[in-house]
């Protein structure tokens, strides 16, 4: 049994003025990658240089403008990747690097040094603030940890005097969902009283969610009361680096922005320490399938998706949101349905807004294919199958056909599981269009005969072979269908009726093909069945269809 008495839960604020559920995010945050920095130190094996220089040479494609490098003070690897990013001269003019530091002199002195060259970067500061790690990790008191910042502050400042470039100041209270807010407002104005920020050289507050201890409102209750509290606030760009630990980082950052947050820290695909960062594709597509432009060139999901797995050695999962590979499948066959449905229904109608059941986004705007929406197993329904022989093949099956053509398929999918597309065709024609024993027709002579005052009946003299052997039968009926309908039920003893028939063309120009569908009933048995014709000529491909549906009777 889970011993729950052993937790309890984590202190909420009492904010009953909170106003951010009655914003809606209309416009995409500064968006800024740290995914070389948290989400590469999280690697089981970390990037080398010419792999963090393909995936900042990716970043920049994407529209990143802002981009946290490394903890160049932290190690030779990451030095040496920001002074490749300088000496090879990759860092454009309108994207500006951060990299991070602790706020001890030699370690701040180093990074300096990897900045040297960056004509604008973000040097980011941060120290612990909760109380749980006041207490058991650094034995010290408010006043301690506030001139950690402090001190951290100054000595930027001080390097800055002598900088050829511009730098731009980020503190982040590390912990901060875990800080009483009063101290996190207070070590937060500590050190903007020391960078004295203004409205044209704003320095940004980093409040993370390091640990995701409660439920995303009540972290957006934190963003707002300190957006609320901060003096001066036209000052400050307020960020948030939102974790996942309970699952709900997307939603975090969401409800962070809807609270005042105008900048979002993240990764591509969730990649970071322990359950990850925030999805920032993730985000960006939830604004875009809301018609707000997400500022990021990420129309190709799956060449993103191939870099990414390719640097990091990390799978993306196949159920994760947009870039999982079956995001876009329907197995069940009421979604399947709903898909074709909606999809037909958005072409008759000319719509340009996308509304489709079950599919937020058009899988083409992002790079995807339609070709994976439908799967089908043995979960799958008539409408899915349907679905595969228009989408794939140009069959419109006939409603009625839906569950006979499927019935068929499930046989299949009980027996193997999944199906292809190609292996459902290759089903349809061994089922429908190649159901030429005993009866297979050959050709057909028409003629219109009088029947009375302006009246015609239609006469055919039809060619076929029975198991092979070459056969022929003359008939009468009120048009070619009924006539040839009357023939072959005469031939192999059967009282034939016609329920239902349909037709389309395959393709399109000169040499289109059309096919027949033939709903057939023996009334002497009450069993019904389709039969499928395909023919340059619609006429013979409904005398086709007819033989197929009475070789299938047989």
């Amino acid at each position: 049994m889970l011993n729950y008495k052993r937790y309890r839960k984590n202190p909420v604020a009492n904010y009953p003025e909170r106003e951010w559920p009655n914003r809606e995010i209309t416009k995409a945050p500064v968006w800024c990658s740290v995914d070389l920095r948290d989400g590469n130190q999280a690697l089981i094996e970390p990037m080398v240089v010419e792999e963090k220089i393909e995936f900042f040479n990716m970043l920049v494609r994407l529209g990143f403008k802002e981009i946290e490098v490394g903890f160049p003070s932290a190690s030779q690897i990451e030095y040496d990747f920001l002074r490749q990013l300088v000496s090879r001269k990759l860092i454009p003019d309108d994207v500006t690097v951060q990299v991070l530091t602790q706020c001890r002199e030699h370690l701040i002195a180093r990074t300096f040094e990897a900045i040297e060259g960056v004509k604008q970067v973000v040097v980011h500061i941060y120290n612990s603030t909760s109380t749980l790690q006041r207490d058991v990790v650094f034995g010290m008191n408010r006043e301690e940890i506030i001139k950690i910042a402090v001190d951290g502050a100054k000595l930027v400042k001080e390097y800055a005097k002598t900088f050829p470039g511009k730098i731009i100041l980020e503190y982040s209270p590390e912990s901060f969902t875990a800080t009483e807010l009063d101290f996190a407002l207070e070590i937060c104005t500590a050190v903007q009283e020391i960078w004295q920020p203004d409205t044209e050289n704003k320095m940004i507050v980093n409040l993370p969610s390091t640990v995701e201890l409660n439920t995303p409102n009540v972290y957006a209750d934190q963003i707002e009361w300190m957006s609320r509290h901060f003096q001066h606030r036209e000052s400050i760009l307020l960020s948030v680096h939102p974790h996942n630990d309970r699952g709900c980082g997307v939603a975090a950052a969401e409800l962070a922005m809807l609270a005042g947050a105008q900048r979002v820290e993240g990764t591509l695909f969730g990649n970071g320490e322990r359950t990850g960062n925030v999805d920032l594709l993730t985000l960006a597509y939830n604004m875009f399938s809301q018609g707000v432009d997400p500022k990021l060139n990420i129309e190709d999901i799956c060449g993103i998706e191939e870099v990414y797995e390719r640097c990091t050695k990390l799978p993306v999962p196949a159920r994760h949101p947009y870039g999982g590979k079956l995001v876009f499948t329907a197995f069940s066959g009421s979604h399947q349905d709903a898909i074709n449905k909606g999809i037909t229904a958005m072409k008759e109608r000319g719509s340009e807004i996308w509304q489709v059941p079950y599919l937020p986004i058009d899988p083409a705007d992002i790079g995807r294919k339609y070709e994976p929406i439908v799967r089908i197993n043995s979960q799958s329904g008539k409408g899915g199958v349907a679905f595969i022989m228009e989408t794939y093949f140009g069959f419109k099956l006939p409603k009625g056909m839906h569950k006979e053509f499927a019935d068929v398929v499930q046989v299949i999918t009980e027996r193997q599981g999944e199906v292809g597309p190609e292996q459902i065709m290759a089903e349809f024609k061994k089922s429908y269009l190649d159901q030429k024993e005993p009866y297979h027709f050959r050709r057909c002579k028409t003629e219109e005969i009088a029947a009375g005052e302006n009246n015609f009946d239609t006469r055919v003299i039809v060619e076929y072979t029975y198991h092979g052997a070459p056969r022929s039968f003359t008939a009468v009926g009120n048009g070619p269908i009924d006539a040839v309908k009357r023939g072959i039920a005469n031939e192999c003893g059967m009282n034939l009726r016609l329920l239902d028939y349909n037709e389309h063309a395959l393709q399109e120009g000169s040499g289109a093909q059309a096919a027949s569908y033939i709903h057939l009933l023996d009334t002497q048995s009450g069993r019904t069945t389709f039969g499928v014709g395909v023919s340059s000529n619609i006429t013979r491909a409904s005398f086709r269809a007819i033989f197929s549906a009475v070789n299938r009777f047989l």
